[in-house]
């Protein structure tokens, strides 16, 4: 079973709402980024989403694209994160997930990159810029190897939603609002409507992002979903301190603040 069904598994079993961070990998350098995930596990979070640097990240506000950009600028690339992965792996027993753009995959090949993620220890990716209509692209590949593709919904996805929601594995991103991430102060979709139509179909835990910041936010959106996904907030988090001591400080008090709507 995968690292992904066993948590939320779990999470079910003490009736629980997931907590999923975020960072990009290699901002500012890879150091930082192993105590972050450390520190994101020792402080309770279920599943992690590592970012892989990319020039062009369509789907990220400005936030995490300064965090790609200054961890292109430390020399980070998809061999190195694999690099990071396989060092770290040992160490974390909770689900890791990539988030990165196609492109890295068709470069690296696409066959060699999923036995990377089998062999390194990546339970599931999700790509923004495949659409669900186009993951026949991946799908042999994903079975072949074990590795999901974690499907993407948003409140525009309408008709689309019952095949998206009816073919997910591992766990439904739910997209909060229109535009791209970064920190939110309210939120204007009506999730009844949305996440009623997404209940009748999904098989799988239906977790929000884009936007999500901050506890009060976390408490509210709980009513609807699974679980919480926070990336713009955590990476600020990290990138604020000038000391590795002081980052982890920042990443903690974010991530207790976040829980505290859980």
């Amino acid at each position: 079973m995968n690292r992904i069904d066993e948590r939320f598994n779990k999470l079910k079993q003490e009736n629980r709402k997931a907590l999923i961070t975020f960072l990009t990998v290699g901002d500012p350098d890879t150091d930082i980024s192993e105590r972050a995930v450390l520190t994101m596990q020792e402080e309770g979070v279920d599943v992690i989403e590592l970012g892989v640097p990319f020039s062009d990240p369509s789907a990220d506000g400005p936030t995490i694209q300064r965090a790609d950009e200054r961890a292109l600028a430390s020399g980070t690339d998809i061999f190195k994160v694999f690099e990071f992965v396989e060092k770290i792996r040992d160490k974390v027993e909770i689900p890791l997930v990539f988030l990165l753009y196609y492109n890295v995959i068709l470069q690296y090949g696409t066959d060699k990159f999923f036995a990377r993620c089998k062999e390194t220890g990546v339970d599931a990716l999700v790509i923004p810029d495949l659409p669900f209509e186009e993951s026949g692209e991946i799908a042999e590949y994903t079975e072949k190897y074990g590795v999901y593709q974690i499907n993407l919904v948003s409140p525009t996805s309408r008709d689309r939603v019952r095949d998206i929601a009816g073919n997910s594995k591992g766990f439904l991103y739910c997209i909060s609002s229109l535009g791209v991430t970064g920190e939110k102060t309210s939120f204007d979709t009506d999730f009844d409507e949305f996440v009623g139509i997404i209940r009748r179909y999904a098989k799988v835990p239906a977790c929000v992002g884009f936007g999500v910041s901050n506890g009060k936010q976390v408490k509210e959106l709980m009513k609807y979903f699974d679980g919480a996904i926070v990336g713009s907030a955590i990476v600020k988090a990290i990138a604020a301190g000038d000391s590795a001591d002081e980052r982890m400080n920042n990443l903690r008090e974010k991530i207790r603040d976040l829980r505290s709507g859980l």
